[in-house]
């Protein structure tokens, strides 16, 4: 699938040099930048939903009770 994309000539001029000085490119540079992008929203997202969990029931268990709950010490 083709996407366009319109940038600045600055912008251009920007992205080809980072690609070029990584060697890689443009389109695994932008297929890269977006894969992060979205990885980034969904690991927030877990984040906040984890916090919301912990903000209800604040307990907590230390390293070594829950090897001993599930029997690997």
């Amino acid at each position: 699938m083709a996407i366009s994309l319109r940038l600045t000539e600055e912008d251009t001029v920007l992205i080809k040099n980072y690609a070029a000085l990584h060697n890689i490119s443009l389109s695994d540079l932008f297929r890269q930048a977006v894969m992060e992008k979205i990885e980034d929203e969904y690991d927030l997202a877990a984040f906040n939903r984890a916090m919301e969990e912990y903000q209800q029931d604040p307990t907590t268990y230390s390293l070594d009770e829950v090897e001993k709950e599930l029997g690997l010490r």
